[in-house]
């Protein structure tokens, strides 16, 4: 019988040693494995477009609420005694009254149209600011670095979508007895009739009052929610990121946003619904400044906040609903929370 030398150990040689015997186990090693993220898309596509989501589905919540402000604010324009909003309830009750539950959804086509545009630059590029400013970790950055990123996003939204702002405020008056009623069939019709009166010049009215407002509303509404919500959550009292924390902090966030940006918003109404003569010169007011020294003189100081609980009411759901689905439509598309 022929013996395989491999298989069967020389009788003449020394059984082999443990130590001549390969390791056939890799040493384990002391370095612990690093946790994986579960934030894994850092998509910009994907980034704008839940902004852009997230903030028309709450305008189409709010829309009502938002056509009861705009109809307070320009009620008693230079000396106007007609007072027949009396208040957010009968006021909402009067447009049904007179204009069905229609009436309470006027101007909301341009209004998503304004969403997609406006609050999808602005959201989707608070982030991308913020980083440039070195706030790679969200909850690291100062409260200077979220109000510089919030207002710069904020006025640049602002700037390019201008004209669909313009539009939902006109149709969205549509219907006051004694006011300027510009009568647009469509959204469309309002874009070419004013295009055709003013030119792009014409869009583009109220623009740097537009722009001045959404950089006061987006500095105070998107850095107060990050802030406030990663202050919630240092203290630790609440545990991590959840649903009750993203409403806490976006309804807060909501009223300081009513406190700061109600003036400037009821002069941004009134400069934007105002009559344009047949060679696209504005009729009433010569600028900001000329419309808050008239609402001034004729209104007082409480002009300027005329509609303040209406528009709490509408900046404070509607800031509740956009965060409340953009982090949850984040954290199913894998992106960092705010």
């Amino acid at each position: 019988v022929r013996v395989i030398d491999n298989m069967v150990p020389h009788p003449h040689l020394p059984a082999p040693t443990p130590s001549d015997t390969p390791l056939l186990t890799p040493t384990p090693s002391t370095t612990p494995p690093v946790p994986k993220s579960p934030y894994i898309n850092d998509s910009l596509v994907s980034r704008f477009l839940l902004a852009g989501v997230s903030s028309m589905t709450g305008s189409t919540a709010t829309n009502p609420i938002d056509v009861i402000k705009t109809r307070l604010q320009l009620q008693g324009e230079r000396g106007d005694v007609d007072a027949r909003y009396r208040g957010f309830i009968r006021g909402g009750i009067c447009i049904v009254q007179e204009e069905g539950i229609g009436g309470l959804y006027k101007g909301l086509t341009p209004s998503l149209l304004r969403e997609a545009t406006y609050s999808t630059l602005r959201m989707g590029g608070y982030d991308i600011i913020k980083a440039m400013m070195g706030a790679a970790d969200p909850g690291s950055a100062s409260l200077a670095t979220k109000i510089i990123a919030g207002a710069t996003s904020g006025a640049l939204g602002a700037a390019i979508a201008n004209p669909t702002d313009l539009v939902k405020v006109r149709m969205q008056a549509q219907g006051i007895p004694g006011k300027v009623d510009f009568n647009y069939p469509s959204m469309w019709a309002a874009f070419r009739s004013i295009y055709q009166t003013g030119g792009i010049k014409g869009l583009y009215l109220g623009t740097v009052l537009t722009t001045q407002r959404a950089a006061i509303l987006t500095a105070t509404q998107l850095a107060s929610y990050d802030h406030i919500k990663h202050t919630i959550i240092g203290t630790g009292l609440m545990g991590g990121e959840s649903v009750l924390v993203h409403f806490l902090a976006s309804m807060s966030a909501g009223f300081l946003v009513s406190v700061t940006t109600t003036p400037v918003d009821v002069v941004k109404t009134r400069i934007m619904n105002q009559p344009i003569a047949p060679d696209g010169t504005p009729t009433l007011y010569k600028g900001s400044m000329d419309c808050i020294a008239q609402t001034l003189r004729n209104e007082g100081v409480r002009g300027l906040y005329k509609g303040f609980i209406p528009f709490w009411m509408r900046i404070g759901p509607h800031t509740v609903v956009t965060f409340l689905v953009f982090e949850q439509l984040r954290r199913m598309a894998g992106i960092k929370p705010v």
